[in-house]
């Protein structure tokens, strides 16, 4: 079982930043991928970003140069620092951990971007 906790989720202006945090509640060098997900109102979610235990790294096009994933591996979260936010980027994000083919979720935490 792998337990995740998200926060850093709030209300920023277009053009701001925001840090969101996932704490783990097992080492991540066990879990293959770390992800985060969101999703938007009447939306699908979508994957923003990922990183695997090898370190490789994938963002969606859409945050590309904007949003950066980064691991602590000493205290088993993973960030994701999100800069110049616009509008379009209000969402729940979710924090994933794939391990053993099996996938967990974290609640997600909420961000809002305003115009």
């Amino acid at each position: 079982q792998v337990q995740l906790v998200e926060s850093g989720g709030g209300l920023v202006q277009a053009g701001g930043s925001l840090r969101l945090s996932c704490a783990v509640s097992r080492s991540i060098f066990s879990i293959n991928t770390m992800g985060w997900y969101r999703q938007a109102p009447g939306k699908q979610r979508e994957l923003v970003a990922a990183i695997t235990s090898g370190g490789n790294i994938n963002y969606v096009d859409s945050v590309k140069g904007r949003f950066t994933i980064s691991r602590d591996n000493a205290k088993n979260t993973v960030d994701l620092q999100m800069n110049s936010l616009k509008p379009e980027d209000t969402a729940v994000y979710f924090c994933n951990a794939e391990r053993l083919r099996m996938h967990y979720w974290g609640k997600g935490t909420l961000v809002t971007v305003s115009s």
